[in-house]
């Protein structure tokens, strides 16, 4: 029987399903992964509406606002409260009277399908917004990155429950993982990270991301956005995540496996 589904914070749900294998049907308890709208609300103003896992939105809320630029650091979110609706959740923040303007340069109301990093952008000149380029002399020690995607593979929590979701590793720079987010959202897993870290006071210049997924611009810009100088993926970049990375001085790194990988931008920080 399925269960009745909560808009909450709860990270999966049960069902009753039908598995078929070899023309034999079986009827199993299956656990599948939620996402639900998520209202990002500044200063009494509906920002953006993503679709999340409701799971670490503390996390979320405050990195998606730094890897934004909506603020410049963590303390100029002065309140931060998370209100359940009947149909979503609702995160309701105060920005600082410094940062309160920002609102109107980053208007986006988003009805955010999961992947989705461009809904809602107003213009083109809104998409091509420069990013401060990275400046870093950070080094990946030899066997950082295999060390760091068998780390991962054991961490996935909720992804060895539900098969469904992303996960984005917060690494040192020898590939020992620090902490671990995961989201249906390959961006809302970054940001999660990206809060986590800003909520202890990691900066973001003492190790590398690494992601379950495609390397999307998105994901190089949100990077690029806090100063993180690598970000690596175990799947393929798109050609305007290489781009965006060679132009902002972020070192991209695609096809994580094993012992192999692809280094697609600023290969000095990679030995």
């Amino acid at each position: 029987m399925q269960h009745e589904a909560v808009i909450g914070g709860e990270a999966h749900q049960s069902y009753g399903v039908q598995r078929w294998a070899g023309g034999v049907v079986t009827h199993r308890v299956d656990t599948v992964a939620e996402e639900v709208p998520v209202a990002l609300v500044f200063n009494g103003i509906s920002h953006a509406v993503m679709l999340a896992t409701p799971r670490d939105l503390e996390d979320f809320a405050v990195g998606f606002s730094l890897s934004e630029c909506i603020v410049g650091r963590a303390g100029e979110i002065l309140d931060l409260e998370i209100v359940e609706q009947r149909n979503g959740i609702e995160v309701h923040m105060q920005l600082s009277a410094q940062r309160a303007h920002i609102l109107k340069e980053h208007r986006r109301t988003l009805a955010g399908r999961t992947g989705c990093g461009l809904c809602g952008t107003e213009s083109l000149d809104q998409l091509a917004k420069r990013v401060a380029t990275v400046q870093s002399s950070a080094v990946l020690s030899q066997g950082a990155l295999p060390r760091a995607l068998s780390g991962l593979q054991d961490m996935q929590h909720l992804f060895h429950l539900t098969g469904a979701v992303h996960a984005a590793a917060w690494c040192d720079f020898d590939g020992r993982i620090d902490l671990v987010r995961e989201d249906v959202g390959r961006h809302n897993a970054l940001d999660k990270v990206i809060g986590a870290l800003a909520a202890r006071g990691t900066t973001f210049d003492s190790g590398f991301v690494l992601m379950t997924s495609r390397a999307s611009y998105e994901i190089v810009q949100k990077t690029a956005a806090v100063g993180i100088a690598v970000v690596a993926a175990v799947s393929a970049p798109t050609g305007m995540a290489v781009r965006m990375a060679v132009d902002s001085g972020v070192t991209l790194i695609g096809f994580v496996r094993g012992e192999r990988h692809c280094v697609y931008s600023h290969p000095e920080r990679v030995h």
